[in-house]
């Protein structure tokens, strides 16, 4: 069961005749507002806590920084991550730069969260799909400024940020831009403990620039920059030195006054990255090692929107080709003498074509139906084959797959009960690691693994329901999905080879079970105590088993989280307890062990005012106000998390 945060929008339909004229007494406008990345709790929030705030996605955290996103419960391989539809893939081995800490919360506009095969319009998947949209000024009458700078500081890790954002808009011309900065130091545990190498600092700036071509159309080019320096990693025996990430586009959108076509907007883009990992600063380390890694991808994204009385569609074409390297260099205490070379991602070309559609019928105004799917072409080309030959002599040097997708629910929807149902099928490939990856180390298992070319297309069979009801005061709704997935790909230990890295305890070799199931499910609730008193709670429970009944690993125990938000006038409070319940259906084969329950309790206030015509937000809060040590079932090698952090920020609109 997936949960996202419910909001109501409650509204009166009154059936009238065409020809009629009749006088209502109420009328409520619902209009597509960008929702703001921040939380009631925290307004200087980064990517990685907005997502957390959404039940149905969890984090694997090798540190401070840049956490890998598990949505349904599932790794980074089963799902789409894009930014505004493209798509853009990590440079690095050990998963240590997911899409998400390429951007900044004051350049997104909102996140577009899919779960199961709802989330194949991006191309194929099994967990769903998670798009990044970034901030996009509209046209306006009058030339118009405007802009917002943030700043604040956490007092646990010293955490000093500031974001700004700017804007012009006018009749034939639109520019937006950011700029923001994070500096970090090492955080401390609950015991007070400093947790060394978990230090970061980030900088990162967008621009985007439009122009009206006529009163129907326009062309817009944007432009990322991201930048992270000296990021360490507690859970590795590595740092970050460097990642850089150059993200661009060109699109052009027209409107159609008339016919069945409304929407045609189309968009080329391109994005380099490039990630530096090494262990100059682990001294300790008897063998040093760097991990440089590059990803190149340039891609084409098409798509239509359809309108027609009750029916409407959407219709994407969706292409790109990437190029994934990757580098194992290893020296002695003397790094002046190299001992050994080799391609851990061996110049891999991925290119991918699928179009996809889908189809809403309202069959009245309270259901409709939905059908849609994809057919997508991959086709992956290793340069350096020798490396794979090793463990699967005469492997294929290029692989062509078939990636078909379907999908089809039914919502009903009234104005105190909603109901939905729903089903998918579909196909992905192994990602550059599974297929083609070489002695990459998994310092959770301390294995390396070994990627097979030969490994077959992942199938997933997925159904789906949710049903709520709600009140002026209360809103109750719950979620449930379940998933078989067929050649499940994951490791396993190899009977031949010996390990690389003299850290290791073995080698593993990517390969394919029979099948797996998961199944997730979740409740959320909301109580309107009294006017400026709200309550939301929320219960997750997931529960993922392979074709042995053996338990999956990164599954997530039964968790909560309960809260209360204070609102009167220009002053606001809130307070939130969540955790974790004991997980006690953990994977020793995946390197996992038993982990406590755990509960944090948080608390923060803000106040609103005015200087001049600028409006200003400032907010103190505490985060584990107990200051508990603990450590949860997805921090890699068991790190602790951060104890009691006491934040501020300022935010003021210009």
């Amino acid at each position: 069961m997936l949960l996202f945060f419910v909001v109501s929008v409650a509204a009166q339909h009154t059936a009238t005749h065409r020809d009629s004229i009749k006088s209502l007494e109420e009328v409520t406008i619902k209009s597509a507002t960008k929702n703001k990345i921040e939380t009631e709790m925290k307004m200087a929030i980064s990517v990685d806590e907005f997502l957390s705030s959404s039940a149905n996605i969890s984090f694997i955290k090798r540190g401070a920084y840049a956490w890998e996103p598990l949505l349904n419960n599932m790794s980074t391989e089963r799902s789409t991550l894009t930014i505004d539809g493209m798509h853009i893939f990590g440079a690095c081995t050990d998963k240590m730069d997911p899409i998400t800490s390429y951007v900044e919360s004051n350049n997104l506009a909102t996140i577009d969260i899919k779960s199961g095969q709802e989330g194949n319009m991006h191309g194929s998947t099994v967990a769903g799909s998670i798009d990044l949209k970034r901030k996009s000024t509209a046209f306006s009458e009058n030339a118009l400024w405007k802009g917002t700078y943030q700043s604040g500081f956490e007092f646990n890790n010293k955490q000093f940020f500031n974001l700004g954002n700017v804007s012009f808009s006018s009749q034939k011309w639109v520019a937006d831009g950011s700029i923001s900065y994070r500096k970090a130091e090492n955080y401390s545990d609950g015991n007070d403990d400093e947790v060394n190498h978990s230090q970061f600092k980030k900088f990162n700036s967008s621009l985007g620039l439009a122009y009206k071509t006529s009163d129907l159309s326009s062309v817009r080019v944007e432009a990322i920059f991201d930048m992270a320096k000296d990021v360490g990693y507690p859970a590795l025996p590595m740092d970050l030195w460097l990642s850089r990430a150059v993200i661009a586009s060109a699109s052009y959108k027209l409107l159609f006054e008339k016919g069945l076509v409304k929407v045609w907007d189309s968009k080329v883009y391109f994005n380099a990255i490039e990630h530096y990992m090494d262990d100059t600063t682990r001294p300790e380390n008897l063998v040093h090692m760097d991990m440089p890694g590059w990803s190149t991808t340039y891609g084409l994204l098409s798509r239509i929107n359809l309108k027609k009385e009750q029916y409407s569609s959407e219709i994407q074409l969706n292409a790109y080709d990437n190029l994934s390297i990757a580098e194992m260099r290893m020296y002695p205490q003397d790094r002046s003498e190299r001992t050994m070379f080799a391609y851990s991602w061996p110049w891999v070309t991925t290119r991918y074509a699928g179009l996809s559609m889908n189809n809403v019928w309202e069959i009245s105004e309270k259901s409709q139906v939905n059908v849609g799917g994809s057919l997508g072409i991959n086709y992956n080309y290793s340069k350096y084959i020798d490396f794979n030959w090793i463990f699967h002599p005469g492997a294929p040097q290029e692989k062509t797959r078939f990636l078909p997708s379907l999908n089809a629910g039914y919502i009903f929807d009234s104005n105190q009960f909603n109901f939905s149902i729903g089903t998918g099928y579909g196909h992905r490939a192994p990602s550059v690691s599974e297929g083609y990856g070489y002695y990459i180390y998994n310092s959770f298992d301390r294995y390396d693994y070994i990627g097979n070319p030969n490994l077959k297309n992942e199938i997933s069979y997925e159904a789906n329901a949710a049903a709520g009801f709600k009140t002026d005061k209360l809103s109750v709704q719950g979620k449930i999905n379940y998933f078989y997935i067929q050649n499940y790909i994951i490791g396993r230990i190899l009977s031949m080879g010996s390990p690389m890295n003299y850290q290791s305890v073995g080698v593993k070799g990517y390969t394919s079970l029979d099948y797996a199931t998961l199944l997730n499910m979740s409740l959320n609730a909301t109580y309107d105590i009294l006017p400026h008193l709200h309550w939301n709670g929320v219960l997750t429970y997931a529960r993922g088993m392979d074709d042995n009944g053996g338990n999956l690993p990164f599954i997530r125990p039964l968790s909560y989280q309960t809260s209360l938000h204070f609102m009167h006038k220009n002053f606001g409070i809130q307070t939130s307890i969540n955790g974790d319940f004991e997980q006690i259906h953990y994977s020793p084969e995946y390197g996992e062990d038993e982990t406590p329950s755990y509960t944090i309790w948080n608390i923060s206030a803000d106040y609103s005012f005015k200087i001049n015509r600028m409006k200003a937000v400032v907010q103190v809060g505490a985060e584990n106000i107990l200051n508990e040590y603990y450590s949860t079932y997805a921090d890699w090698g068991n790190i602790p998390r951060m104890g009691r952090n006491i934040f501020t920020s300022l935010k003021v609109n210009l």
